[in-house]
């Protein structure tokens, strides 16, 4: 006896499930929240840095010769003698510089000198205006610096390479040293090598004029400013986010377990209500299904189940196993009447196939007597009976009736409709008419009493065996393929006519063809070129034709066989969805035997 496996109760997985949840949710929130918060971070910080750029932009567009002065130190850096960092008040070496130029030129407004005015100062009086406003402007932006609380704030001069800054001044803070080391403030004149996030952004700020990256523990920002002789003038800052960002994670953190503790508090509190409301009445209900299935004993059960009255889906569910136990009690005696009638049905099924088969011509060979011709054929119903037939007679010495028929539908419908169409099509060939007329006194006698509205398809031929004329019509078949002696199978497009059983007073049309010595007629309902694969691909015409021109001097039967292993190799395991059926007729052309 097999061992039962042991069972973890619900409250368990539940109390699992829920500490996954708060634990998922509380990293998923942590997670979210601090992306957001950098995000946010990153954001406000660009907007601030806009707003010092600006700043710094104006302090610097003030002069009207500021593209004058940028050039200047660039080029004169290392001859210019700069007061760094100092206010503007007396006894400073800038105001005494001041004093000077403007006892040298009383007209000359420092402020506001133009490139053309100061152009036309002498080299002394261009080197003193250069160095005065340098220590201005680098007042100035030591103000901005402290205001917006920036860690660094500079402007920068680089080629199109983008390799290498050169300062053209930096802000400071009240005793910041100034240098040209690493995290120093660097003095005018001092080259950097900049990384790859550097040069990417200082390229990235000459297209969009803004840029912001992250670079390490910094966020470096660039603002275009001008381009002069080729070379690109950039407002660059420096933050460090570092700390910000850490104690917003902490805070993010805090939030978080708290959030958790709660969630676990009130976790428990539902826990015990589930425990009470829920698990209880279901353990109830899983008893009481045990044992009916162990007894089968319902009136048992039924009284057990109707103690709970749970006004809810526990309650529902106590209902809907009586109501189930009693369905089961019911079930269980219908069973075998169920069960003995479908071993009827099945039984006449089974005869009514042996009896649609011995209906058609299936005794091969078919006329063992005649060798100036050859007839195979054969059905294969998609169910036990199907709608599809095959048919040939004798009408008399010289003409051989044919025909294939597909009737619309499948299984007994269908075989009844064929077995009454094939009975009228004989009745008419055995009055001597032609194929056009079978066709269309059978369409007549079927559309009076057609209160189903079922059709069939078919291809009908009387073969002249004494002189190789086929006379053929066809009524909404599929096309029959012909090979005559020594050639190739072809399809032959013959004109189609109306199905039968569709439509009243339909004409037919007839056809001839003459068959030679070693023809051979090849006819078959669309179960042949609609078979399909598991890949919803067709067996289609050109597969057809390629299997019979395979080997052109098979007998019908050899050939109807070679075509039948050629679907099932296509088809393979899929399932068979419509009715097959294939006829094969050779001509030989030849003296009937006495």
């Amino acid at each position: 006896m097999r061992e039962k496996p042991r069972l973890t109760g619900i409250i368990y997985q539940v109390m699992i499930l829920f500490l996954i949840s708060i634990l998922a949710i509380g990293l998923l929130t942590y997670y979210s929240q601090s992306l957001v918060a950098d995000s946010n971070v990153k954001k406000l910080t660009e907007k601030l840095a806009e707003e010092v750029a600006e700043e710094v932009r104006d302090s610097v567009m003030e002069y009207p010769a500021y593209s004058w002065l940028l050039n200047y130190w660039y080029e004169n850096w290392d001859q210019m003698d700069i007061e760094y960092d100092v206010e503007f008040q007396e006894g400073t070496l800038t105001e005494k510089k001041c004093r000077l130029l403007e006892s040298r030129c009383p007209d000359l407004i420092l402020k506001y000198a133009s490139n053309e005015e100061i152009e036309a100062l002498s080299e002394d009086d261009q080197k003193l205006y250069a160095e005065i406003v340098y220590s201005w402007l680098i007042t100035r932006v030591n103000q901005i610096k402290r205001t917006h609380n920036a860690d660094f704030l500079f402007c920068v001069s680089t080629d199109n390479t983008y390799k290498e800054q050169f300062f053209l001044f930096s802000a400071a803070d009240p005793g910041s040293v100034r240098g040209t080391e690493y995290e120093q403030v660097y003095t005018l004149g001092t080259k950097v090598k900049v990384s790859d996030s550097q040069r990417t952004a200082m390229y990235n700020s000459q297209k969009n004029y803004k840029y912001l990256t992250d670079a390490g523990k910094y966020v470096d920002y660039y603002s275009y400013l001008t381009k002069i002789n080729g070379r690109i003038i950039l407002v660059g800052m420096t933050y460090n986010l570092e700390t910000l960002k850490n104690n917003i994670r902490y805070q993010t953190l805090n939030g978080t377990v708290l959030a958790m503790l709660y969630q676990i508090f009130l976790s428990v509190i539902c826990l015990m209500l589930i425990m009470h409301f829920v698990l209880r009445p279901l353990k109830k209900v899983q008893k009481n299904i045990r044992l009916y299935k162990d007894t089968k004993d319902s009136h048992r059960v039924i009284d057990n189940l109707s103690t709970i009255k749970s006004r809810n889906e526990i309650g529902q569910l106590a209902l809907d196993t009586i109501d189930l136990a009693k369905e089961i009690d019911n079930y269980t005696n219908q069973i075998a009447a169920i069960t003995a009638e479908k071993e009827r049905i099945g039984t006449e099924m089974s005869l009514a196939s042996r009896i649609q088969e011995s209906m058609l011509p299936n005794d091969f060979p078919a006329f063992p007597d005649r060798i100036d011709f050859d007839i195979y054929a054969s059905m294969n119903p998609a169910k036990e009976v199907g709608g599809d037939f095959y048919d040939f007679l004798m009408i008399d010495d010289e003409h051989l009736y044919l025909a294939i028929a597909d009737v619309s539908g499948k299984g007994v419908p269908a075989a009844l409709f064929m077995m009454a169409a094939r009975i009228v099509l004989v009745n008419n060939a055995m009055s001597g008419k032609s194929p056009a007329e079978i066709l269309q006194d059978t369409n007549e006698a079927i559309c009076r009493h057609n209160t189903e509205e079922m059709f069939i398809t078919v291809w009908l031929g009387i073969l002249d065996l004494s002189t190789g004329i086929l006379t053929a019509a066809n009524a909404g078949h599929e096309y029959p393929i012909i090979m005559q002696g020594g050639g190739r199978f072809e399809k032959l497009k013959d004109r189609h006519g109306f199905v039968v059983g569709g439509m009243e007073d339909i004409k037919y049309t007839n056809y001839e063809i003459q068959l030679t010595p070693g023809a051979k007629i090849f006819v078959h309902t669309d179960g042949l070129t609609e078979a399909t694969n598991k890949e919803t691909e067709m067996f289609g015409e050109d597969r057809v034709i390629s299997s019979l021109n395979a080997d052109r001097s098979l007998s019908p039967e050899q050939t109807l066989k070679k075509v039948m292993a050629d679907v099932d190799d296509f088809v393979k395991d899929a399932e068979q969805f419509d009715d097959l059926t294939m006829l094969c007729l050779e001509y030989r052309g030849l003296e009937k035997q006495d």
